[in-house]
């Protein structure tokens, strides 16, 4: 059954999820108390509508329990964020991922049970960071404060390798969840997989377990 998405607050960052989710086909509702917002994003998303996010009889209307993943994503209005992300969880629905401008919006919004809290700005400099630190990193994603998943080209050093040899879990306490070859994908890999050089590895752990392996072991 295809998901559904709601998006609160059409401002930058809300209005790319929009377009992005649109691009991709999924069902996805547009929600802003700004009619000229509400009007520009009427012909990019499934649909789109003006409402308060922090008025519950509104949520109800649109039928928000229906969908499966909502997320807040308005400007300056700590208060609308924190008080819409409750409401959402509140009336059950299944995922709320909010944006936080800053630390203490980020607590709160944690303390409330929000599933995921985003800060665009600070995990984009995170990513430019591990970029900048070491050439063989292709992406990074931040999973919470203290865990993240990489995505690390394997070099000569790794090469043919297997990863019970390289002993990456025992040596560094990270762990490779995949390995992005070409075309094909293997995931949880095999202890006696080998790692090929231009292997793109997929790491999962702490983040100073993957800055280690990042500097000593690929």
């Amino acid at each position: 059954m295809k998901k559904q998405y709601a998006v609160f607050g059409l401002g930058q960052f809300g209005g790319n999820l929009v377009k992005s989710f649109a691009e991709l086909g999924e069902d996805v509702l547009a929600i802003d108390t700004n009619p000229s917002k509400v009007k520009k994003y009427s012909k990019i998303a499934t649909h789109a509508v003006q409402a308060n996010g922090v008025d519950e009889a509104s949520l109800k209307e649109i039928g928000i329990r229906n969908f499966d993943h909502a997320f807040v994503s308005f400007g300056e209005n700590i208060e609308a964020s924190i008080l819409t992300s409750l409401l959402l969880k509140d009336l059950g629905v299944p995922r709320v991922w909010s944006k936080a401008q800053n630390d203490y919006h980020h607590k709160v919004l944690s303390k409330i049970g929000v599933d995921r809290v985003i800060q665009p700005e600070r995990e984009m400099a995170r990513r430019i960071a591990h970029h900048t630190v070491s050439d063989n990193v292709i992406d990074y994603i931040e999973l919470s404060e203290d865990y993240s998943m990489v995505e690390v080209v394997a070099t000569n050093k790794l090469h043919n390798k297997s990863l019970a040899e390289l002993s990456v879990r025992e040596r560094f306490g990270c762990t490779i969840v995949g390995i992005h070859r070409d075309k094909e994908m293997i995931v949880r890999p095999e202890a006696e997989e080998k790692v090929l050089k231009e292997d793109l590895l997929i790491v999962m752990g702490r983040n100073s377990e993957i800055y280690r392996f990042e500097k000593e072991g690929v």
